[in-house]
Parts: C-alpha cells; structure tokens; sequence
C-alpha cells in the first residue's frame, strides 16, 4: 500500500491479501474468507464480531482487486456433545447422546432432524438477520460428502508429522492416549477419544480400540471419522483453501499449530487476523458459562445495529468492556462518523468506519439531535413512549418526522428503555450551593426574558459566561452543577443543546422546581 491508501484495518488486511495474489490470482478462481461456529450453543454477540469484522475485509478487498471473493461460515457440527445445555426445553432427552454427533443428537425444540440441524437453521436465521453475505457450509457434510478425503487421506499419509506437531503442545499423560482422527464408533455413533493402534496409509483406515475395547477398523473418509479440533482447523485451511480467517486472542497461541498443520497436508496458511476479547463491567473477561457481559439481543433493545457494527470496527485488536454503559457512547460516535462522512474526500470517507459499515454506501445524516441528548430529554419528561419525545423534536426541528427521518424515530424509542431501565433507577438529585443558587437565579431570569432566536450554540454561550461571571473554578464544576440539581445524573449534555431542544420555558421551569426543591 502507498502513502494514499486509505489507512483503516480492514484495507490493512485486505493489503496482505493482495500482496498473496499479487504475481496470480487463486488456481480456485476466488479468495475465501472463513469463519467458524460452534453449534453447540446459540449464535452471540462475538459471533456478529466475526462475520461482521470478516466482512469488512472482504468489502475492502473488493476495492483493491477484480478477484472474486467468497465468504463461508462453517458449522463444527459433527463435534461431539460434551455436556446438555441448560437452555433447551426436554433436557432429559439429550442424556443418551452424551458425545454423539451433534447432527445425530435429537431437537429438544421438536423442529429439525437434530439439534445441530437446528442450531445451524438459527445461525443462519442470525446471519440474514444482519444481512451478511455468505454461504453456510455443514461439517458433516464436508466430512461426509467428500469434500474432505483427499485431506484425510494425506492426514493418514503424514501421521507421524502431524503427531509431533501436537505432541510437543501436550502433557505427558494426554501424549500417551492422543490421536489427531476421532473415530465415530459404528456401534454407539459416539466420537472417541482413542489412542491408534494402527494407521495404514495405503488402505485409508485407522485400527483402535472401541470403548468397550474391542479392535475396530474404518476407512478415514465417509464420515466416519472426524479431526480433533486443532488439526481440523490446520485441515480445513488446507482443504478449501482458505486465504483469510480471524480468530480471538485466545487461540492465538494456537495459530501456529494450525498453520503447521495446513503446511503438513500440503496447503498454504491463510492470513490471519486476531481480535482481543471483551470485557465485562469489572474488566474481566467475558465468559458464556459465567452470563457477564452483554448478549446481542441486549444491545440491539437499547441501540440500532449500525452502533453495534461500529463498536466492532473500533480498536479490534485492544480489549473493550462490552456493557450497557458503552451503548450511547458508540450511538453517538456512529452519528458523528455518519454526519461527517459527506463532507470528507475520497480517501478520507474510506478511513470513515461508517463506509466500512455500510459496505461503501452510508445512509445520509438525518437531524443532528444525539442520543445522548434524547436520554437527557428522556430524563426530565419521563416519557412511557417515544412520542413524548417526538413533541420536543418536532418543535426543535420542525422539518423532521418519523417518516422521513427513521433513524431519529428508532433512536427516539431506544431512549425511552434505555432511560427507564439504566437512569431512572439511579437519578440522585441534590440541593445547589449558595454559589450555585445564585448563578441559577441569573440563568432562570436570562431564559425567562430570552426574545432572541432560539440557538443552541448562542444558549450556551450565555449559560457558559454566567459560569465565569459566578467565579466557577473550574469552570466544568458549573455544568456538573447544573447536571447533578437538575437532571440528578453526573454527566450530561451541551446545556445550549439540550435546552434548545427542551425549550427556554421548559428549562427555566426547571431550575425554579429545582431551587423550591422539587425536582424530580
């Protein structure tokens, strides 16, 4: 990349991918992007980071390059069952198919030949949710179909090779029972975690002992076996010749087994790209067993998925807490990147996360009203709905309704829960200082005999100079006053803005209930 190309990660990626191709492109006819899903449990926030982080790359690349491009999303389904999840109806039914296949396991839900059939039906359903472009591919029938034997085959062929890659990555008790195949058993349908006995390369079959320890003997391929999950992933990279694949810091360690791997069977490692995992509201990392941090379906009650995308585009390589209290925060800077983005140059509007987004083409702003203002506004009308706050929009920007302004209206309702379930509950007002009250009676009398037009940027001069005027040092500790007796929060909006948008009456009848007490 020269001095002018676009500086964003996702064209920083997409950059080694060009370099990969640079002298010819893919014998396959395209680059694959990959990411992976573990059906044992419901699609989730970081499965949106992936796919949505992977697609950025994507998107990016298809600026840079005529390749063709293809985005898979495969399900590990063929893993075998390792203990019944705990939020599924009939939980007694799965306890007979303890480390089967999860595409042999019954649905709990009654709706799919198996609960990896269903499970990948909801990841799909998740995917097209958001819009994502990709092609769903199934383990089992990878492994099934054929897809895989020539992997499988080279596997067996290359054994040895691929037993020291990961002997050196295990203790000494597991190096005495580990095998890189896991046999499904042709008498339970269980996978098993057996030692090899025998690998003959030149038939294509494995000999071990079942669980019950009888000598059993199957070819490679069919489906009769699976990888254990480090070579499956060297594997598959081999196999389908995956170019680009991201993946959390925890497999990080990892990558270069993987790519080991793939070079064993003959296949050249993709580009990789790890991502820092979340953090909790106490800074520790989350975790699914634990239930701390934030699920999708939270995020998107209180905030459009455009914040949701942004929070992903930013910073992916340093850890972030993922909690309620960073949702307005990303609302807004996703309204400021979009409301920029017009004016900005070419190259500018591509380091813009709103075009990386919205795949190249942001929606116009709408009215410049933030979310974090619509939360104050929120704050001291105390709305049930969001047409309670649509009279003051309306008012402020008459220009603007639900109809043509669909992000403002959506914004407006995720204000309303947000409110009612993260401000309301700790709103604490307290009584003015003698300094304070004085500096609020000036500001109750300027908005009282206000008759210039009303202008946010000119109310907050006026509200700024009564501060220097009463002495306020520093002069922040002006507008924390003003947050704390009026609004009962710490922080808060441009007081111009806010009242601008509340009303100068409205205001001003505010700081009077305040300084009689009644504030609420």
């Amino acid at each position: 990349m020269d001095a002018s190309s676009p500086k964003a990660w996702p064209f920083q990626e997409a950059a080694k991918l060009i370099e990969r191709y640079r002298k010819a492109p893919p014998a396959k006819g395209y680059v694959l992007f990959e990411t992976g899903y573990g059906p044992s449990g419901l699609p989730h926030i970081g499965t949106f980071g992936e796919v949505a982080r992977t697609s950025m790359v994507r998107h990016a690349f298809s600026q840079m390059s005529d390749i063709p491009t293809k985005l898979i999303c495969i399900s590990d389904d063929m893993d075998g069952m390792r203990k019944i999840p705990d939020n599924v109806p009939q939980p007694e039914m799965l306890a007979g198919y303890m480390d089967m296949p999860l595409t042999k396991v019954p649905d709990p839900f009654g709706t799919h030949a198996s609960y990896g059939h269903h499970m990948n039906a909801r990841l799909c359903a998740f995917l097209d949710r958001f819009g994502f472009d990709y092609e769903f591919k199934s383990a089992t029938d990878l492994y099934t179909s054929g897809a895989f034997d020539l992997a499988l085959t080279t596997a067996l062929a290359r054994f040895d090779a691929l037993m020291k890659i990961m002997l050196l990555t295990l203790g000494p008790d597991r190096q005495k029972t580990y095998s890189p195949f896991l046999p499904i058993s042709p008498k339970t349908g269980k996978v098993l975690y057996v030692p090899m006995k025998r690998v003959d390369a030149a038939a294509g079959t494995i000999t071990f002992d079942d669980d019950e320890g009888e000598e059993i003997t199957l070819t490679v391929t069919g489906g009769n076996c699976k990888l254990q999950w480090k070579p499956d992933f060297g594997m598959r990279w081999a196999a389908l010749g995956v170019d680009f694949e991201m993946y959390g810091k925890d497999h990080l360690v990892n990558g270069k087994i993987y790519s080991a791997i793939c070079k064993t069977l003959g296949g050249t490692p993709p580009e990789q790209f790890n991502y820092e995992l979340f953090l909790d509201e106490k800074g520790e990392k989350i975790s699914k067993s634990k239930g701390n941090g934030i699920s999708i379906e939270q995020w998107l009650t209180y905030a459009p998925t455009e914040s949701l995308a942004l929070y992903m585009f930013q910073t992916p390589q340093r850890a972030k807490r993922l909690y309620f209290d960073v949702i307005p925060k990303a609302v807004d800077e996703y309204l400021t990147f979009l409301e920029k983005y017009p004016t900005q140059t070419e190259q500018e509007q591509k380091e813009n996360p709103v075009w990386h987004i919205h795949n190249g083409q942001p929606p116009a702003p709408e009215v410049s009203i933030s979310f974090g203002l619509l939360l104050n506004l929120a704050s001291v009308c105390n709305p049930e709905d969001k047409s309670v706050l649509w009279g003051f929009i309306s008012r402020y920007a008459p220009q603007a309704t639900p109809e043509n302004s669909p992000m403002l209206d959506r914004l407006a309702g995720f204000a309303v829960r947000y409110y009612h379930d993260f401000v309301k509950p700790t709103k604490s007002y307290r009584t003015p200082t003698e300094q304070e009250q004085k500096a609020l009676l000036e500001l109750h009398a300027l908005l009282e005999a206000w008759s210039a037009p009303v202008a946010s940027e000119a109310i907050q001069t006026a509200i700024y100079e009564i501060g220097m005027r009463h002495g306020f040092e520093p002069l922040r500790s002006w507008f924390s006053c003003l947050y704390e007796v009026l609004l009962g929060q710490s922080q808060g909006p441009r007081m111009g803005s806010f009242t601008a948008l509340y009303g100068i009456k409205n205001t001003a009848d505010l700081i009077k209930k305040a300084l009689e007490g009644k504030a609420n």
